[in-house]
């Protein structure tokens, strides 16, 4: 059929595109955070760049994964967001002292706040616009959630409570159990999904056919290729979010905008690749697929960001706030909360996406006019 072959072809050269663009961008970002060094570049130009890498980042992470396999595979993509993620709020740490001890709270209250409300409502009300109602595992997606809702709490709520050290700071021994105790559960729900329950996350039914579940794995020589892609990603976004933050601060301050807005900024950049990623599989009418990608991203998010920026806190004694304020514990909760109701039952329509696609506008709007 001439038709088919048209989009069949017209597909295959999409993707081809993409992947070149993909393998281009770790070695542009590589060479212009070089020159970054000798010159100062373009901040447009650096930003672009530095969106770029990170997209290419997340993309070789996925082929490296692909080729391994699970559970490795979830855990060596989750490392390389992770790196990125650190590295981009340790630069900026470094840059800007000042909001150095709540940045790394900042970054990753808007990263659950973006993936509970913004992703997930544009993942529901998308694919139930196409789809009427969509359906998921209740079992992986409740651990998932429960799992999401402790880690949140202890590292977000509870310094606001303890008293070994004044204001919502952890002491240095508090902050390594916290730690510990944020990649213990990290990893046992990683093991839970990837290895002894995996079956509580793959979609009901016919569980195996979903697109890429029979897909060829990469060849040795894509892989390596990919590792030193990912290798090159990584080094540029770390060398130029640094060059490029003196003028995030500077058009930052003539906005007027609060500290938290570079958390946001943050959390959009990191979770863009598997944000587009989700909504294209509820598009696609597999919801569960989405469902593990966003809260999957928010565990990691937590589970190895905070035990990350807390070890390099205690080495370098650099104090860090993790406690939140009263307005965002207020809208965390109300997030957990809602998000629980909307996963109670397996069924989804477009009202739980309009509903957190509203909370989301409400943080988003109090972030800006506190």
């Amino acid at each position: 059929m001439p038709g088919g072959d048209c989009d069949s072809g017209s597909m295959t050269s999409k993707i081809r595109l993409a992947d070149r663009t993909n393998d281009i961008f770790p070695i542009l970002g590589f060479v212009a955070a070089l020159a970054g060094l000798a010159m100062p570049l373009n901040p447009w130009l650096v930003g672009a760049i530095l969106a770029g890498a990170v997209v290419a980042a997340v993309h070789h992470a996925e082929v490296i994964a692909h080729r391994v396999g699970e559970p490795f595979g979830t855990l060596i993509l989750a490392l390389a967001v992770t790196v990125i993620e650190v590295g981009l709020i340790l630069t900026l740490m470094q840059a800007e002292p000042e909001k150095a001890q709540t940045l790394a709270r900042d970054t990753v209250f808007a990263a659950v706040m973006v993936i509970l409300n913004l992703l997930m409502g544009l993942c529901l009300l998308s694919g139930a616009i196409r789809h009427h109602e969509q359906r998921f595992q209740r079992t992986g997606i409740g651990a998932a959630l429960a799992t999401l809702t402790v880690l949140t709490v202890v590292t977000l709520v509870l310094p606001n409570f303890t008293s070994s050290v004044p204001g919502p700071f952890y002491s240095p021994t508090q902050l390594g159990f916290v730690a510990a105790i944020s990649l213990i559960l990290y990893a046992t729900f990683a093991l839970v999904q990837t290895v002894r329950h995996r079956d509580y996350f793959l979609p009901e039914g016919d569980a195996h056919d979903e697109p890429d579940a029979h897909a060829a794995p990469p060849s040795v020589q894509r892989t390596a290729i990919s590792g030193t892609l990912l290798l090159a990603s990584l080094f540029a976004v770390v060398l130029l979010a640094k060059a490029l933050s003196p003028t995030i601060g500077a058009l930052l301050a003539d906005w007027g905008a609060p500290p938290a807005v570079l958390g946001v900024l943050i959390a959009a950049l990191i979770l863009a690749p598997e944000g587009l990623a989700a909504v294209r599989a509820a598009k696609a009418d597999r919801l569960q697929t989405s469902l593990n990608l966003a809260l999957g991203s928010a565990l990691a998010t937590i589970g190895l960001t905070i035990p990350a920026v807390a070890i390099l806190s205690i080495i370098t004694d650099m104090p860090i706030s993790l406690g939140l304020d009263a307005k965002s514990t207020v809208l965390l909760f109300l997030s957990l909360i809602v998000a629980s109701q909307t996963l109670a039952n397996g069924r989804t329509t477009v009202l739980q996406g309009a509903i957190h696609l509203m909370l989301f506008a409400v943080y988003l709007f109090t972030t800006f006019v506190p």
